[in-house]
């Protein structure tokens, strides 16, 4: 089934042909008014350098004027096999269809609303058969069904036609057109651009890019740049300083080789506190019996964080490389690549 966009907008029929397998545009002279368009022959110019192929009206009181016009349109510097003209279903354009179709130009009988004019603009020769699905329903008329007596239509008599589905109006409305199994949909941009969407598979590639990134991004790719640190014979003032200095709540405490010995939490300065009073301000690290912090590796896989973040509940892990603090791994972190 071919894909046309239905649009007279500039930017979105230039965003919308970057996909690169866009079959051709449909527009309308209501659709320019609508937009703004006064130059209807430079909009079209510009429009056929932009897509595959354009469909335009060519409009006019006698088939001999539809055909002028069509003449007159290629004139602009259009290509005869890459134009289709549209025209409005009556016995004065199936006139015009033929005698458009046996100098070479493709024809699409448009605002067809049941099966005599789809016929004849068949046996005319149209290379389209245009049925408004959208308008039709608006109104009343049962669209699908004589979308599908089209299809049989040209199925039954081999008619070199392909029926268009038009006037799209909601995602529903593609899946008609693919069980009626017509040849060509026109659908808007706003309603094209928005088929993929999917909550089930928007699940699933989260899922997906999670579980990847877990298994091929370390910790050091992760890690944020606080990175609090204090020797054995810091004092408690100094700790107090480091974790206000990077707005955390804990700080590294290291051996004269910069190698992880333990760790002092605000919540160790509050007990400790409690314990010694005025005295803690002149202790040292060496003085307390310090914790081993849980730590990670910072070649360490995320899924490895991971699992350490969910077993333990903590908000912050340190990294470490070669046993020494190489910053802190913030939940945060790992919330912010939508990994927990």
């Amino acid at each position: 089934m071919e894909l046309y966009l239905d649009s007279a907008d500039i930017n979105e029929i230039e965003e919308a042909f970057k996909l690169g397998f866009i079959d051709g545009l449909t527009t309308t002279p209501t659709f320019m008014h609508r937009h703004g368009i006064t130059d209807i022959d430079g909009a079209i110019l510009k429009l056929s350098k932009m897509v595959p192929v354009l469909m335009i009206e060519a409009l006019g009181d006698t088939a001999e004027e539809i055909v002028a016009e069509a003449k007159r349109l290629l004139s602009l510097g259009l290509d005869k096999n890459k134009t289709v003209f549209k025209i409005p279903a009556s016995l004065v354009a199936a006139k015009a269809c033929k005698m458009l179709r046996d100098e070479g130009m493709m024809v699409n009988i448009h605002l067809v609303y049941n099966i005599q004019q789809a016929y004849m603009a068949m046996a005319a020769g149209a290379t389209y058969v245009c049925v408004l699905v959208g308008r039709m329903q608006d109104q009343g008329y049962e669209a699908l069904k004589l979308v599908d007596d089209c299809v049989k239509l040209v199925n039954k008599y081999n008619y070199d036609t392909k029926i268009m589905f038009s006037s799209v109006r909601y995602p529903e409305h593609i899946k008609n057109a693919i069980d009626l199994g017509a040849q060509n949909i026109t659908i808007p941009w706003k309603i094209m651009k928005n088929l993929n969407n999917n909550n089930f598979t928007e699940i699933g590639t989260h899922e997906f890019v999670n579980h990847t990134r877990q298994m091929t991004m370390v910790v050091g790719e992760v890690v944020g740049s606080k990175n609090p640190i204090i020797g054995l014979d810091g004092l408690v003032t100094d700790a107090s300083i480091e974790m206000t200095r990077y707005a955390t709540g804990a700080v590294s405490v290291v051996d004269a080789d910069g190698k992880l010995k333990g760790i002092f939490t605000d919540g160790d300065l509050r007990r400790q506190m409690n314990t010694h009073g005025k005295k803690l301000l002149g202790m040292k690290m060496s003085d307390f019996d310090l914790k081993m912090p849980i730590h990670v590796n910072i070649d360490d896989k995320l899924h490895v964080a991971v699992g350490v973040f969910k077993e333990k509940q903590v908000d912050n892990i340190i990294a470490v490389s070669d046993g020494k603090p190489a910053g802190m791994l913030d939940v945060q972190d790992l919330v912010k690549l939508e990994i927990l």
